[in-house]
């Protein structure tokens, strides 16, 4: 491994200075490019030159660079829903230029922009890449009317939920805990409202959203299997504009403008459901409901140099009879630095809070209960555009990490509970890396990575010791695990190392043009993630509880390899991508039966590490332009999991045989259009159609007295039945030529339009009256139409 890093490094370095010396025969065209209306900088606009076919992007700045030999070219920037713009520029020095986009609704230049947009799919090696604008997303049929962005992504290959009304999402057979959840660069440890029904993203304030599932870039780490990067917008600085919506259940509004004209902006917005309001009012004592805050401010200090702060506060609470009380939530800050050192160095230090808080009280027992994790992230990113050719990214990421797994505590003077502190842990995750993106050739391009990550288990904090190391012991007698007992137990005073571990992650990926229409692409990541979610559902619960790798708790490991073929036909009308793909994981935790994961101070007696593997075929086709867009979405797939005994006279969990993962779902079927009938009225609507989650039914019963007990075989050999719906939508502007004063619009929706009984659960028990043995399916949703008001002015 020392020699491997020790070949590594000095081969980056020498690309590193080889690029500099032929970039330097060049001149830069560099800037940036925002909205005309309101000067927010636009991610992932074009920059296309006609005579060198080159094509570029701007970054999550909206910041660009491209360098080239002297001379005059023809500049286009374009962007999905603005107009082009065609400039002719003179390169016999550097230049720096920016661009501001107008909106504009004319079809022809849609179709113009469209095109671009796809042939820089095309050349680049980015792969297993999807975006979606939040003009896609508001289009889309919703539940209850709101907006909803974790929704919206279930539309793409590769990616599923646990059913309706689950939280989290998974993506190529990817546990819930394994994708990172990114805002403004702050991690979000828990992305749904009321469990599951709406996501933490207030559609309103998202500027960007793009999900990596492979092909991930170095300057991503901690998580295995997805990023989901989301921006926030940063505030219009030309004008004050509010907008808003009025739903069924919640509203949202949100305000922006600016503080110093053309130089400083804010935003603010917030969301609350109010259906607790009328529960209350019908005599239910029961009620659920949320709130959310965004906001951020934004300052340009100069050319070179601009602050954003930015922030999210969430709370969703439950209460049941006035005896059992739930608050749970996310908190996140950011204060951020972008610095232009030249026109082709760019720089980004990020100081980064996250807090995600569960609280719980439990009158009828005298219990409060609190718990919940934070980290203190510092980043440091810089994007070097070294040539026309050749790009740099890197740079370093510290996380500091602040686990409490529970604080009890009485709730009352006549309480029987004593006060307890589960033993908080503390960890520091560190790393480094550095991303190349190299033009070998005109047909052939090529991007490759090294993150090296670091991770510290630290104190304060007494650690279990056990006989032969092993905290599960398998009972011979009985053939099943039990909780090993210890025998003695170590101190670690405040910030001595417990445990540490370090992985080297490369990344590599490789694109080759065919022609300008089609290509194929192949990229490989290794990935590792330290943290784990303590949980025996399939879906992430509030209470689920996380925890740090060390010598009980190994960190996970992904290998992950993907070929695709991409192709766009009729000037980019139309688009195909294809991908089949085949990852493996070592040390994913497996429970032991019975395992108990509640209030557990030693969560390592009921766990074993096991592995997992996933693979599949992912089709994507894109109708483009015209009134009628949409796509189609398809993937096959299988996820399984196993965990064979450590000894050969061990059993292992299920036999040591590999079986179906709780998210598995053999078929993944999304069918999503909006059609634009006139300016006053649009449509939309998605089916989508997924095999029935892997499942354990009991395979007989015997009795024990007068009690029908039930007995398993093996672990997920069933499955539920098939899940699928149709959502429709209809959405109608009074005035769409009105782009000054009060603007609205109403939105109808139905979900789940002939009212499909999806199974969220099947329980299985014995009759009361005739004492049958009987299957009971709990399903969430019916049919739900919904009604709502959108307004801007």
């Amino acid at each position: 491994m020392n020699t491997f890093k020790q070949r590594c490094l000095p081969a980056f370095f020498l690309l590193f200075f080889t690029a500099v010396a032929f970039s330097q025969e060049k001149f830069t065209l560099s800037g940036t490019i925002s909205d005309n209306s309101s000067n927010e900088t636009l991610i992932g606009a074009n920059v296309y030159i006609k005579e060198t076919e080159t094509v570029a992007a701007t970054n999550q700045y909206g910041f660009f660079s491209i360098s080239l030999p002297a001379g005059t070219y023809t500049v286009e920037i374009s962007y999905v829903s603005f107009g082009t713009i065609t400039e002719t520029i003179t390169l016999n020095q550097n230049v720096r230029k920016n661009f501001q986009l107008s909106s504009s609704s004319e079809e022809l230049q849609e179709v113009v922009i469209t095109a671009n947009q796809q042939k820089a799919n095309i050349r680049t090696p980015e792969m297993s890449v999807n975006k979606l604008s939040v003009q896609e997303i508001k289009k889309m049929p919703v539940v209850m009317g709101e907006v909803d962005v974790l929704k919206s992504i279930l539309t793409l290959p590769g990616v599923t939920n646990a059913g309706e009304g689950a939280s989290g999402f998974n993506v190529r057979g990817g546990a819930a805990d394994q994708n990172l959840i990114l805002l403004d660069e702050a991690t979000i440890f828990n992305s749904s409202h009321l469990f599951g029904f709406f996501s933490v993203f207030n559609a309103d304030a998202i500027k960007d959203l793009k999900l990596y599932k492979g092909g991930i870039p170095a300057r991503y780490g901690g998580r295995l299997s997805s990023v989901l990067d989301i921006y926030q917008k940063e505030g219009n600085s030309n004008e004050f504009h509010m907008t808003g919506g009025i739903g069924a259940i919640s509203s949202r509004i949100l305000a922006e403008g600016p503080i110093v004209k053309e130089r400083g902006s804010f935003l603010i917005g917030g969301r609350a459901s109010y259906a607790h309001l009328f529960m209350k009012l019908a005599g239910e004592e029961n009620s659920a409901y949320f709130y959310d805050l965004n906001t951020k401010l934004s300052y340009k200090l100069n050319d070179n140099n601009n602050l954003y702060l930015s922030g999210y506060f969430g709370r969703d609470l439950l209460e049941i009879s006035d005896s059992f009380n739930n608050i749970y939530g996310n908190a996140v800050v950011n204060l951020r630095w972008n610095h232009l050192f030249s026109e082709k160095l760019f720089a980004n230090m990020s100081l980064i809070y996250s807090d995600y808080y569960y609280g719980l009280e439990l009158d009828f027992v005298g219990l409060n209960w609190d718990s919940g994790i934070k980290n203190y992230n510092f980043k440091y990113d810089l994007k070097h555009y070294l040539s026309d050719k050749f790009k740099l990214n890197y740079g370093l990421n510290t996380i500091y990490y602040d686990f409490n797994p529970g604080t009890i505590e009485p709730s009352g003077e006549d309480s029987d509970i004593n006060p307890d502190q589960l033993d908080k842990k503390y960890a520091f995750e560190p790393a480094i890396y550095i991303d190349a993106e190299q033009q070998l050739t005109e047909n052939l391009t090529v991007s490759y990575g090294l993150r090296y990550s670091m991770f510290y288990r630290l104190g304060a904090q007494d650690m279990n010791i056990y006989a032969n190391n092993q905290a599960v012991v398998f009972n011979d007698d009985l053939k099943i695990y039990e909780k090993a007992t210890p025998i003695d137990t170590k101190h670690y005073g405040s910030g001595d190392v417990i445990a540490d571990f370090n992985n080297l992650e490369p990344r590599v990926g490789i694109a080759y043009k065919l022609n300008d229409e089609q290509s194929v692409k192949a990229s490989y990541n290794r990935m590792a993630q330290y943290l784990h979610l303590i949980t025996n559902t399939s879906s992430p619960t509030p209470l689920d509880v996380w925890a740090p790798s060390d010598d009980y708790l190994k960190p996970q490991t992904l290998d992950q390899y993907a070929v695709g073929y991409f192709r766009n036909f009729k000037d980019a009308a139309y688009s195909l991508e294809t991908e089949v793909y085949y990852k493996k994981i070592k040390n994913r935790l497996d429970y032991i039966d019975g395992a108990n994961l509640i209030a557990n101070d030693a969560i390592e007696q009921v766990v074993l590490p096991g592995k997992a593997r996933s693979y599949g075929l992912e089709v994507l086709f894109r109708k483009n332009t015209g009134k009628l867009t949409g796509w189609i979405s398809y993937t096959l797939s299988r996820t399984e999991q196993q965990t064979p005994g450590r000894t050969p006279n061990e059993l292992g969990i299920n036999n040591g045989d590999w079986y179906f993962a709780g998210y598995d779902k053999t078929h993944n079927l999304s069918v999503t259009g909006s059609y634009e009938l006139n300016p006053k009225w649009s449509f939309g609507a998605i089916f989508a159609l997924q095999s029935g989650q892997a499942v354990t039914y009991p395979n007989g019963y015997y009795q024990y007295g007068d009690v029908v007990v039930p007995s398993f075989g093996a672990r997920n050999m069933d499955r539920n039945p098939a899940y699928h719906h149709l959502d429709v939508s209809a959405t109608y502007t009074p005035k769409p030529e009105k782009k000054k004063g009060w603007q609205g619009e109403w939105v109808f929706s139905i979900y789940n339009l002939y009212n499909r009984m999806n199974a969220a659960s099947i329980t299985f028990r014995q009759n009361e009256d005739t004492g049958a043995n009987e299957a009971v399916r709990l399903s969430i949703f019916g049919v739900i139409p919904s009604v709502t008001y959108n307004f801007k002015f």
